[in-house]
Protein backbone atom coordinates (compact mmCIF):
# COMPACT_ATOMS: atom_id res chain seq x y z
CA UNK A 1 0.00 0.00 0.00
CA UNK A 2 2.75 1.82 1.02
CA UNK A 3 4.39 1.42 -2.46
CA UNK A 4 1.16 2.74 -4.31
CA UNK A 5 0.48 5.24 -2.38
CA UNK A 6 4.25 7.01 -3.28
CA UNK A 7 3.43 6.25 -7.07
CA UNK A 8 0.04 7.96 -6.95
CA UNK A 9 1.79 11.19 -4.80
CA UNK A 10 4.85 11.10 -7.50
CA UNK A 11 1.97 11.08 -10.05
CA UNK A 12 -0.10 13.56 -8.78
CA UNK A 13 2.75 16.10 -8.29
CA UNK A 14 3.88 15.26 -11.95
CA UNK A 15 0.40 16.22 -13.00
CA UNK A 16 -0.62 19.33 -11.29
CA UNK A 17 2.90 20.59 -11.30
CA UNK A 18 2.83 20.13 -15.50
CA UNK A 19 -0.55 21.73 -15.71
CA UNK A 20 0.49 25.06 -13.58
CA UNK A 21 3.62 25.14 -16.04
CA UNK A 22 1.63 24.79 -19.35
CA UNK A 23 -0.78 27.60 -18.24
CA UNK A 24 2.15 30.10 -16.83
CA UNK A 25 3.77 29.23 -20.39
CA UNK A 26 1.67 29.11 -22.65
CA UNK A 27 -2.46 30.13 -21.42
CA UNK A 28 -1.32 32.71 -19.39
CA UNK A 29 0.18 34.63 -22.32
CA UNK A 30 -2.50 33.89 -24.87
CA UNK A 31 -4.82 35.24 -21.81
CA UNK A 32 -3.10 38.57 -20.84
CA UNK A 33 -2.73 39.34 -25.08
CA UNK A 34 -6.70 38.66 -25.46
CA UNK A 35 -7.08 41.34 -22.34
CA UNK A 36 -5.18 43.87 -24.46
CA UNK A 37 -7.01 42.77 -27.54
CA UNK A 38 -9.92 43.63 -25.93
CA UNK A 39 -9.01 46.83 -24.26
CA UNK A 40 -7.72 48.48 -27.51
CA UNK A 41 -11.50 47.76 -28.90
CA UNK A 42 -12.96 48.91 -26.03
CA UNK A 43 -11.09 51.07 -23.20
CA UNK A 44 -13.98 50.92 -20.58
CA UNK A 45 -14.02 47.29 -20.55
CA UNK A 46 -15.95 46.67 -17.10
CA UNK A 47 -13.44 44.68 -13.98
CA UNK A 48 -16.12 42.33 -14.45
CA UNK A 49 -15.39 41.30 -18.27
CA UNK A 50 -11.80 41.53 -17.90
CA UNK A 51 -11.72 39.20 -15.23
CA UNK A 52 -13.39 36.30 -17.03
CA UNK A 53 -10.77 36.95 -19.83
CA UNK A 54 -7.79 36.41 -17.63
CA UNK A 55 -9.67 34.02 -15.46
CA UNK A 56 -7.85 30.28 -15.09
CA UNK A 57 -10.07 27.23 -15.76
CA UNK A 58 -11.08 25.12 -12.54
CA UNK A 59 -8.41 22.72 -13.50
CA UNK A 60 -5.81 25.19 -13.80
CA UNK A 61 -6.47 26.80 -10.37
CA UNK A 62 -6.48 23.73 -8.41
CA UNK A 63 -3.51 22.26 -9.85
CA UNK A 64 -1.80 25.76 -8.72
CA UNK A 65 -3.23 25.47 -4.79
CA UNK A 66 -2.38 21.95 -4.80
CA UNK A 67 0.97 21.70 -6.06
CA UNK A 68 3.11 23.52 -3.66
CA UNK A 69 1.66 21.16 -0.78
CA UNK A 70 1.61 17.91 -2.73
CA UNK A 71 5.32 18.74 -3.86
CA UNK A 72 6.34 19.23 -0.03
CA UNK A 73 4.45 16.26 1.05
CA UNK A 74 6.46 14.01 -1.20
CA UNK A 75 9.53 15.57 -0.43
CA UNK A 76 9.14 15.19 3.32
CA UNK A 77 7.99 11.50 3.16
CA UNK A 78 10.58 10.49 0.35
CA UNK A 79 13.69 12.01 1.81
CA UNK A 80 13.13 13.01 4.99
CA UNK A 81 10.30 11.94 7.67
CA UNK A 82 8.02 9.09 7.05
CA UNK A 83 4.95 8.10 9.24
CA UNK A 84 4.32 4.14 9.71
CA UNK A 85 1.89 2.19 12.00
CA UNK A 86 2.90 -0.81 14.29
CA UNK A 87 0.53 -3.30 12.77
CA UNK A 88 2.19 -6.86 14.95
CA UNK A 89 3.99 -7.72 18.31
CA UNK A 90 7.34 -8.60 16.71
CA UNK A 91 8.75 -5.64 17.83
CA UNK A 92 7.46 -6.08 21.49
CA UNK A 93 8.26 -4.49 24.30
CA UNK A 94 10.06 -1.78 22.41
CA UNK A 95 7.41 -1.37 20.09
CA UNK A 96 3.46 -2.43 20.67
CA UNK A 97 0.52 -2.43 17.99
CA UNK A 98 -1.08 1.18 17.83
CA UNK A 99 2.38 3.05 17.87
CA UNK A 100 2.79 5.57 15.42
CA UNK A 101 6.47 5.99 14.20
CA UNK A 102 8.72 8.24 12.48
CA UNK A 103 11.18 6.61 9.91
CA UNK A 104 14.20 9.13 9.09
CA UNK A 105 14.53 8.48 5.28
CA UNK A 106 17.65 9.92 4.94
CA UNK A 107 19.79 7.65 7.70
CA UNK A 108 20.64 4.93 4.96
CA UNK A 109 20.84 7.17 1.78
CA UNK A 110 18.08 8.82 -0.53
CA UNK A 111 16.22 6.97 -2.89
CA UNK A 112 13.92 7.94 -5.19
CA UNK A 113 10.39 7.14 -4.10
CA UNK A 114 9.12 5.02 -7.18
CA UNK A 115 12.20 2.37 -8.35
CA UNK A 116 13.91 3.28 -5.25
CA UNK A 117 17.57 3.48 -6.67
CA UNK A 118 19.95 5.23 -4.75
CA UNK A 119 20.59 8.67 -5.28
CA UNK A 120 22.74 9.54 -2.73
CA UNK A 121 25.25 7.68 -0.41
CA UNK A 122 24.54 8.57 3.16
CA UNK A 123 25.28 6.27 6.43
CA UNK A 124 24.81 2.54 6.66
CA UNK A 125 22.80 0.49 9.24
CA UNK A 126 24.73 -0.25 12.58
CA UNK A 127 24.35 -2.99 14.58
CA UNK A 128 21.19 -2.59 17.05
CA UNK A 129 19.46 -0.16 14.82
CA UNK A 130 15.35 -0.24 14.40
CA UNK A 131 14.66 -0.13 10.85
CA UNK A 132 12.17 -0.54 8.14
CA UNK A 133 12.87 -2.20 5.26
CA UNK A 134 10.64 -3.95 2.21
CA UNK A 135 10.00 -7.38 2.87
CA UNK A 136 12.44 -9.44 0.37
CA UNK A 137 10.00 -12.14 -0.32
CA UNK A 138 7.54 -9.62 -1.25
CA UNK A 139 8.91 -5.88 -1.85
CA UNK A 140 5.49 -4.55 -1.76
CA UNK A 141 5.47 -5.14 2.21
CA UNK A 142 7.33 -2.87 4.63
CA UNK A 143 8.07 -4.75 7.73
CA UNK A 144 10.02 -3.33 10.83
CA UNK A 145 12.76 -5.13 12.55
CA UNK A 146 16.18 -4.60 14.20
CA UNK A 147 19.65 -5.05 12.50
CA UNK A 148 21.48 -8.16 14.51
CA UNK A 149 24.18 -8.09 11.75
CA UNK A 150 26.32 -6.98 8.96
CA UNK A 151 27.71 -7.87 6.21
CA UNK A 152 30.37 -10.56 7.09
CA UNK A 153 29.07 -11.78 10.77
CA UNK A 154 28.79 -14.91 11.54
CA UNK A 155 25.23 -15.43 13.65
CA UNK A 156 24.53 -18.43 15.51
CA UNK A 157 20.78 -18.43 16.88
CA UNK A 158 20.74 -21.93 19.54
CA UNK A 159 18.63 -22.33 22.60
CA UNK A 160 17.42 -19.02 22.52
CA UNK A 161 20.42 -17.60 22.91
CA UNK A 162 21.95 -15.30 20.22
CA UNK A 163 25.83 -15.48 19.05
CA UNK A 164 27.74 -13.19 16.72
CA UNK A 165 31.04 -13.12 15.67
CA UNK A 166 31.59 -9.45 13.63
CA UNK A 167 33.17 -9.91 10.68
CA UNK A 168 37.04 -9.77 9.98
CA UNK A 169 38.56 -6.43 9.04
CA UNK A 170 40.71 -6.64 5.65
CA UNK A 171 44.21 -6.77 7.07
CA UNK A 172 43.17 -7.65 10.65
CA UNK A 173 45.33 -10.19 12.12
CA UNK A 174 43.13 -11.51 15.04
CA UNK A 175 39.53 -11.67 14.26
CA UNK A 176 36.73 -11.36 16.77
CA UNK A 177 35.64 -14.54 17.69
CA UNK A 178 32.05 -15.85 18.69
CA UNK A 179 30.53 -14.51 21.38
CA UNK A 180 26.99 -14.76 23.42
CA UNK A 181 25.39 -11.49 22.79
CA UNK A 182 24.70 -10.79 26.86
CA UNK A 183 21.29 -10.18 28.27
CA UNK A 184 19.97 -9.29 31.78
CA UNK A 185 16.54 -10.48 33.18
CA UNK A 186 14.14 -8.07 34.08
CA UNK A 187 10.99 -9.79 34.69
CA UNK A 188 8.73 -12.60 33.53
CA UNK A 189 4.85 -12.09 33.43
CA UNK A 190 4.70 -8.22 32.13
CA UNK A 191 3.55 -9.85 28.79
CA UNK A 192 1.91 -12.91 27.83
CA UNK A 193 1.49 -15.28 24.85
CA UNK A 194 -1.61 -17.64 24.47
CA UNK A 195 -1.56 -17.57 28.36
CA UNK A 196 2.26 -17.98 28.45
CA UNK A 197 4.19 -15.26 30.25
CA UNK A 198 7.06 -14.33 28.49
CA UNK A 199 10.81 -13.66 29.74
CA UNK A 200 11.71 -10.22 29.58
CA UNK A 201 16.02 -9.18 29.29
CA UNK A 202 17.77 -6.28 28.55
CA UNK A 203 20.12 -7.16 25.46
CA UNK A 204 23.43 -5.00 24.96
CA UNK A 205 23.89 -5.57 21.22
CA UNK A 206 26.79 -3.58 20.26
CA UNK A 207 26.08 -0.12 21.67
CA UNK A 208 22.40 -0.12 22.02
CA UNK A 209 21.13 -1.75 24.81
CA UNK A 210 17.15 -2.93 24.21
CA UNK A 211 14.37 -5.19 25.91
CA UNK A 212 13.37 -8.61 24.46
CA UNK A 213 10.75 -10.99 25.31
CA UNK A 214 11.61 -14.86 25.47
CA UNK A 215 8.57 -17.82 25.23
CA UNK A 216 10.37 -19.89 27.54
CA UNK A 217 7.72 -22.98 26.72
CA UNK A 218 8.06 -22.47 23.06
CA UNK A 219 10.79 -24.71 21.84
CA UNK A 220 12.85 -23.11 18.46
CA UNK A 221 11.04 -23.71 15.27
CA UNK A 222 14.84 -24.93 13.32
CA UNK A 223 12.58 -27.00 10.89
CA UNK A 224 11.54 -23.52 9.49
CA UNK A 225 14.86 -22.27 9.63
CA UNK A 226 16.47 -20.75 6.41
CA UNK A 227 19.11 -22.49 5.59
CA UNK A 228 22.48 -21.23 4.17
CA UNK A 229 24.31 -23.48 1.83
CA UNK A 230 25.90 -26.51 3.85
CA UNK A 231 25.90 -24.23 7.45
CA UNK A 232 24.23 -26.05 10.48
CA UNK A 233 20.58 -24.62 11.18
CA UNK A 234 20.47 -21.86 13.18
CA UNK A 235 23.80 -20.89 11.88
CA UNK A 236 24.18 -18.25 9.00
CA UNK A 237 26.74 -15.87 7.37
CA UNK A 238 25.62 -12.00 6.23
CA UNK A 239 26.32 -11.69 2.65
CA UNK A 240 27.77 -8.42 1.11
CA UNK A 241 25.52 -5.78 1.35
CA UNK A 242 22.92 -7.65 2.86
CA UNK A 243 21.90 -7.00 6.79
CA UNK A 244 20.18 -9.90 9.15
CA UNK A 245 17.17 -8.69 11.13
CA UNK A 246 15.60 -10.06 14.08
CA UNK A 247 11.54 -9.00 15.84
CA UNK A 248 12.28 -8.04 19.59
CA UNK A 249 9.62 -10.67 20.18
CA UNK A 250 11.80 -13.78 19.68
CA UNK A 251 8.93 -16.05 19.53
CA UNK A 252 6.93 -14.14 18.22
CA UNK A 253 8.48 -12.69 14.86
CA UNK A 254 9.19 -13.39 11.27
CA UNK A 255 12.75 -12.09 10.14
CA UNK A 256 15.99 -13.37 8.80
CA UNK A 257 16.08 -17.11 10.51
CA UNK A 258 13.07 -17.59 8.33
CA UNK A 259 13.35 -16.13 5.30
CA UNK A 260 17.27 -15.21 4.77
CA UNK A 261 18.65 -11.71 4.55
CA UNK A 262 17.17 -8.10 3.73
CA UNK A 263 19.63 -6.44 0.96
CA UNK A 264 20.42 -3.29 1.31
CA UNK A 265 18.39 -1.70 -1.45
CA UNK A 266 15.19 -3.26 0.45
CA UNK A 267 16.16 -0.62 3.32
CA UNK A 268 13.51 1.99 4.13
CA UNK A 269 14.87 4.36 6.83
CA UNK A 270 16.03 4.18 10.43
CA UNK A 271 13.21 4.15 13.35
CA UNK A 272 13.53 7.53 15.31
CA UNK A 273 10.83 8.60 17.39
CA UNK A 274 6.85 7.62 18.29
CA UNK A 275 4.86 10.45 17.45
CA UNK A 276 1.35 8.88 19.09
CA UNK A 277 0.21 5.38 20.17
CA UNK A 278 -3.39 4.37 20.06
CA UNK A 279 -5.11 1.33 22.30
CA UNK A 280 -6.57 -0.74 20.50
CA UNK A 281 -8.83 -2.87 23.39
CA UNK A 282 -12.60 -2.62 22.10
CA UNK A 283 -14.45 -5.81 20.84
CA UNK A 284 -17.17 -6.88 18.21
CA UNK A 285 -19.50 -6.81 21.27
CA UNK A 286 -18.70 -2.92 21.51
CA UNK A 287 -20.84 0.03 20.78
CA UNK A 288 -17.60 1.70 18.74
CA UNK A 289 -16.21 -0.29 15.75
CA UNK A 290 -13.11 -1.79 16.74
CA UNK A 291 -10.55 0.23 14.74
CA UNK A 292 -11.49 3.10 16.76
CA UNK A 293 -9.01 3.80 19.28
CA UNK A 294 -10.03 3.52 23.32
CA UNK A 295 -7.22 5.11 25.05
CA UNK A 296 -4.00 7.04 23.90
CA UNK A 297 -0.41 6.03 25.46
CA UNK A 298 1.09 9.27 26.25
CA UNK A 299 3.74 7.90 28.12
CA UNK A 300 5.35 6.15 25.05
CA UNK A 301 5.69 9.53 22.56
CA UNK A 302 9.03 9.55 22.41
CA UNK A 303 12.68 7.79 21.45
CA UNK A 304 13.18 4.42 20.16
CA UNK A 305 15.89 2.23 21.71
Amino acid sequence: MAAYFSLILVIVTLCSGLIWMADALLLAPKRRDKLAMAQAVDAEISEENAEKIIRESTIVETSRSIFPVIAFVLILRSFIYEPFQIPSGSMMPTLLVGDFILVEKFTYGLKDPVWRSQLVENGKPERGDVAVFKYPVDPRIDYIKRVVALPGDRVVYRNKQLYIQPACAEGEQSCPELKQVSRVGVNQGEFSQNGVPLSRYTEQLGEVSHDILINPQRPDPLGYYYREGKLPVGEFVVPEGQYFMMGDNRDNSTDSRFWGFVPEENLVGKAVAIWISFEFDRTPADFLPTWIPSGVRFERVGGIT
